[in-house]
């Protein structure tokens, strides 16, 4: 598979509490931004504008 990288701006304090989200779950952050973008649902535009719980960010057991 070939990786692409992706820059994404955010705070520092955002950044470090998903740093530390990241350790406790024994992952990398890169791992936590994957789990969550597979999370997504595959639906088509339309339908994604009015999913309302479509970014809501749930903690994984």
């Amino acid at each position: 598979m070939k990786t692409t990288r992706l820059n994404v701006r955010m705070s520092e304090r955002r950044l470090n509490k998903l740093r530390q989200y990241a350790a406790i779950k024994d992952k990398t952050v890169t791992q936590i931004v994957e789990d969550w973008v597979d999370r997504l649902p595959n639906k088509n535009i339309e339908t994604v504008k009015n999913d309302a719980d479509l970014f809501s960010v749930k903690p994984t057991a």
